[in-house]
């Protein structure tokens, strides 16, 4: 029996390489496929901080960050995975949030609190095409002037891999990981496709976010479970519990 991972690639690598380790094993079927897109620093604009939401949105234009003006700035980062890449991309101060963007933006109001940035600072935020909250819209309400600019975007994937159709049609998947609503709404709209919806559905998910789990259980789930979270810790924690409970 095996745990299906869905988040996209490479950190589905990683993922799965942590499940291993606990002794599960895995299948990977990337529900959403990165694609950068062409970046360019507008180098008249005076930023005071650059903010990342996601990895990706640094994973796009790292090799222009190598001759970058920006990594000399602080970076609010979401997570502590976008903090790694960000550090391994030069920059020397990361601030990082505890894993969404609500706790990233109040990190971004502590530091004026604390005097450590500018309220009238301008904010550069590297996205994604599509964003699940308006992190510029709610900053700028609170004074900021945030240009947005998008890095990547995520292109959903329409079938399983016939490996873990097989898995499926021989009942030998045990649970599905779930990182993002976008991600979630493309696994269901492949196991529809490929024909394994009944199946596929008839196993525990487990999501990283309630706003996630809606997506399932509105799909007709009705073993999931949720990150007590926003990280990968607090999901494996609700896997194995979701497993020990007798859902699977």
């Amino acid at each position: 029996m095996a745990v299906l991972v869905t988040r996209p690639h490479p950190d589905s690598e990683i993922t799965a390489e942590g499940l291993r380790g606990r002794g599960f094993e895995v299948l990977l079927a990337p529900m959403l496929r990165f694609e950068p897109v062409a970046f360019l620093d507008d180098a008249e604009v005076d930023y005071g901080a650059v903010i990342a939401t996601s990895a990706n949105a640094l994973r796009a234009i790292e090799p222009q960050l190598a001759v970058s003006r920006l990594t000399k700035l602080p970076l609010f980062a979401v997570g502590e995975r976008t903090a790694s890449l960000a550090r391994k991309a030069g920059f020397s101060t990361v601030i990082v949030a505890q894993g969404d963007a609500a706790g990233l933006r109040d990190l971004v109001l502590e530091s004026v609190r604390a005097r450590a940035l500018k309220k009238a600072s301008v904010l550069l935020y590297l996205a994604g095409a599509d964003l699940s909250r308006d992190l510029a819209g709610e900053l700028g309400e609170r004074g900021f002037s945030v240009v947005t600019q998008t890095t990547y975007r995520m292109i959903p994937v329409a079938s399983l891999p016939r490996a873990v159709c097989d898995a499926f049609a021989g009942k030998a998947v045990e649970a599905v990981l779930h990182y993002s609503r976008r991600s979630a709404r493309a696994f269901l709209e492949a196991v529809r496709a490929d024909g394994v919806e009944i199946s596929a559905l008839a196993i525990p998910h487990c999501c990283i976010s309630p706003a996630v789990a809606t997506i399932l259980r509105d799909a007709g789930a009705n073993q999931v479970m949720v990150a007590a979270s926003p990280d990968e810790k607090a999901l494996f924690e609700a896997l194995v519990r979701a497993l020990r409970s007798g859902l699977a």
